[in-house]
């Protein structure tokens, strides 16, 4: 039986794909900062650990744990919506330690056990406004744009250790926390900006396709278990719709 580590587990996308796997059979470890057991159905296929990303002892204490995985899913992130101008440098550190260095550190962590057994997945849960440019995005646009160059760089990296790299890219989902916890992180910029920011928020509302977790967990499943899946997944229809008009 195979197992998986996703991170960022305690809403949104991460709770849904662990929800996934463990409905097909998969042992889970599902890891968040505060572990809740409470979301998950009891089963001794489930395990929850504790884990911060972002730091370097929680880590290693959450690999210890968990064992050997076949596939880790870094799904852990944070959101920011603000003007650059508005922004405190701490903010956007904040926001590259998770969302990119995060990633890049457990990756670290887990690949010698992959590598070593010569099998495994590594899924990495993005953003589709890598594919086009957004405002008020721009310090969550480039760390999620940094982790796609280092996956695909990756990727060649581990393809002599039948190890695979994946991509994931979710649309808008407005059933999630993501924009309520981005908003939390926004910070006011120059008055001369609140005009622009209030027709993006308007625009922000306005009907079309959107993305739900399941749409993620779906497309995590199949990054893990289909060999000749792309390196690159939208997910969601928005996602899809966008990945075709970047190709264009």
């Amino acid at each position: 039986m195979q197992t998986v580590l996703i991170t960022g587990c305690s809403s949104g996308f991460g709770l849904d794909i662990a929800r996934h796997f463990h409905e097909k059979g998969w042992n889970v470890v599902a890891t968040m900062r505060t572990p809740r057991a409470d979301l998950f159905p009891a089963s001794d296929r489930m395990r929850v650990l504790a884990l911060d990303v972002t730091d370097a002892a929680s880590i290693r204490r959450a690999i210890d744990e968990a064992g050997p995985v076949d596939v880790l899913v870094n799904n852990a992130g944070i959101g920011v919506l603000s003007a650059l101008e508005g922004m405190t440098m701490d903010t956007v550190r904040d926001v590259f330690e998770t969302n990119t260095l995060g990633t890049i550190a457990m990756t670290q962590a887990v690949l010698p056990h992959l590598r070593e057994r010569k099998n495994g997945v590594v899924i990495n849960v993005t953003s589709s406004v890598t594919y086009r440019p957004l405002p008020l995005l721009s310090v969550y646009s480039a760390s999620k744009a940094a982790v796609n160059a280092f996956t695909e760089s990756l990727a060649l990296e581990l393809a002599p250790f039948n190890v695979r790299a994946h991509l994931v890219l979710p649309g808008r989902a407005p059933d999630t926390r993501f924009g309520e916890n981005a908003r939390a992180r926004m910070q006011p910029p120059s008055p001369a900006y609140a005009d622009f920011m209030q027709q993006v928020f308007s625009g922000m509302t306005a009907d079309g396709p959107v993305t739900h977790s399941s749409d993620v967990a779906e497309a995590v499943w199949r990054a893990a278990t289909d060999a000749s899946a792309p390196m690159r997944i939208p997910a969601g229809a928005d996602a899809v719709e966008w990945s075709q008009a970047a190709r264009s």
